[in-house]
């Protein structure tokens, strides 16, 4: 394990790669999941947060659109793309991307996390699953996401199980609602 060196954490090291913000933003409906994409860099003094923001034209005090960072990936080019989930989708007029299913690449051995391809639907996949997680565990994320009845409903579906009694049958890490034992 590399030893920290001391220098200030935050000073430009040579060697590190540049950074691509994905924006995904979310919506659901009868039909289930669909989102838009957009992908930009930060400009010079903007933070990953910022630019997610700025891509998908979403205000920091929204108080009803939840942009949170929900994965990272390396891509063999030599680039980091940083990915928010922005949730509800702030302009849902403009044609989406239907998730087929909510399937998330996998790595095949435990010490090999990544991946062996991912498609911006497996990415879009665990941002919804990960916006659920949050919906139990993020009291800000679960205010923000009141006020959209369907989103709520297509994320309470897919609402991790909590240790304990109750809850539900798990498959995988999430609850089926349907099978909860009386």
């Amino acid at each position: 394990m590399a030893a920290m060196t001391g220098r200030n954490a935050d000073a430009p090291v040579a060697g590190l790669l540049p950074v691509s913000v994905e924006t995904l933003m979310l919506r659901a409906d009868a039909g289930g999941w669909s989102y838009r994409r957009t992908v930009t860099v930060p400009v010079p003094g903007e933070t990953p947060d910022q630019a997610a923001r700025r891509a998908c034209g979403v205000d920091a005090d929204a108080a009803a659109t939840v942009v949170h960072s929900t994965s990272w990936r390396y891509l063999p080019e030599g680039r980091i793309v940083l990915t928010y989930a922005v949730c509800p989708d702030p302009a849902p007029r403009l044609p989406g991307i239907r998730l087929a299913t909510l399937e998330i690449a996998r790595g095949v051995k435990p010490a090999e996390p990544a991946p062996p391809r991912v498609r911006v639907a497996d990415v879009a996949a665990h941002a919804v699953r990960h916006l659920a997680s949050l919906t139990v565990t993020d009291p800000v994320v679960r205010r923000a996401l009141a006020g959209c009845p369907e989103i709520r409903t297509a994320l309470a579906d897919l609402t991790p199980a909590s240790p304990g009694p109750g809850g539900g049958r798990r498959r995988g890490a999430f609850v089926e609602r349907g099978d909860a034992q009386p």
